[in-house]
């Protein structure tokens, strides 16, 4: 479900210490919010955070050293005529940067009008990135999944299947052998912007793993800081099914990469058969060398397939 209301409480809190910024007026509207329709209708966060604009409602409006400087370098009349016009914005807050101070009648409109306004020394610049990344990741569509999500090789791997195959048992042992676990069970995908799906563990499940017949472990305390990460950006799903499920369902050596619809995002999968004696950790690692030749380019079946066409085309036996 993705949410579409943040509140200038929120907002303001979420940056009180990293941007040190302070609120000058507007403390009676702590709730207003972004227009919903606006937050639904944004291509990206740039749609919702920029420099004072009067032709886009709406959005937070940052005012630097240049917005500052054309709402004062005027006339009396065309400085109050000028931020009057903010009112008819509708922005859902005021953000003052570069250390600028704020106008007496900005200040009044402010308060009259109901618009929280915050006041910071950070450049303008820097805050609209600070919140556009806040704001993509807040509005962002979000999801979660069953499986154990994993740093493997430094690739961001989901592990699915049936319950009761080893799923969380496979992840212990990738754990042993130098991998990360991110979240076990419960897997929180949020996706961050047009191609790209980030995965976390839900607080409540931060650092544990359950393994059947040994209970909760917590990873973090048993094997120390570096066999845990806080969040993976999701780049493969190894699917694990039962022989018969195999056979049924998919091909020993498929033509063209496997992938799954998450989010709206096509992410590479591999399926991988379970059974007796097989070390599936050894073959996830496997496929995730695979995976990572696959992205840069290097296409072990295509090629398999070309020296088959080639030694074809020449008459040589197979």
């Amino acid at each position: 479900m993705k949410p579409n209301v943040v509140s200038a409480d929120v907002l303001f809190e979420a940056f009180r210490s990293y941007l040190k910024w302070e609120w000058l007026a507007g403390l009676g509207a702590s709730e207003r919010r972004f227009d919903e329709v606006a937050v639904r209708s944004a291509r990206s966060s740039a749609d919702l955070v920029g420099y004072l604009n009067y032709i886009h409602p709406y959005r937070a409006q940052v005012l630097g050293e240049r917005e500052i400087a054309y709402l004062t370098n005027s006339t009396t009349a065309d400085c109050r005529r000028r931020i009057a016009r903010i009112v008819t914005l509708e922005p859902p807050v005021l953000v003052l940067a570069d250390g600028q101070g704020a106008p007496e009648e900005l200040l009044s409109m402010c308060e009259r009008a109901q618009i929280p306004m915050f006041s910071t020394k950070e450049s303008a610049a820097f805050v609209i990135d600070v919140l556009r990344a806040f704001l993509s990741k807040h509005f962002a569509d979000r999801a979660t999944m069953h499986g154990v999500f994993m740093d493997i090789l430094g690739m961001g791997v989901l592990i699915t299947g049936e319950s009761g195959l080893g799923k969380s048992e496979l992840g212990l042992e990738l754990i042993t052998r130098g991998n990360g676990l991110v979240a076990d069970d419960a897997v929180d995908l949020f996706r961050i912007n047009q191609t790209t799906i980030e995965g976390k563990c839900p607080d409540l499940l931060q650092n544990l793993l359950e393994v059947r017949g040994i209970g909760l472990l917590d990873i973090r305390a048993i094997f120390g800081e570096t066999a845990v990460r806080r969040k993976m950006r999701l780049k493969l799903i190894v699917h694990l099914v039962r022989k018969e499920t195999m056979e049924r369902d998919y091909e020993r050596l498929p033509s063209a990469p496997l992938t799954q619809d998450v989010l709206g995002i096509p992410v590479m999968k591999v399926v991988i058969q379970v059974v007796a004696g097989r070390n599936i950790a050894v073959l996830v690692e496997a496929a995730v060398r695979n995976t990572i030749l696959q992205l840069r380019g290097i296409d072990t079946y295509q090629e398999f397939v070309d020296r088959h066409r080639k030694a074809m085309a020449s008459g040589k036996e197979i």
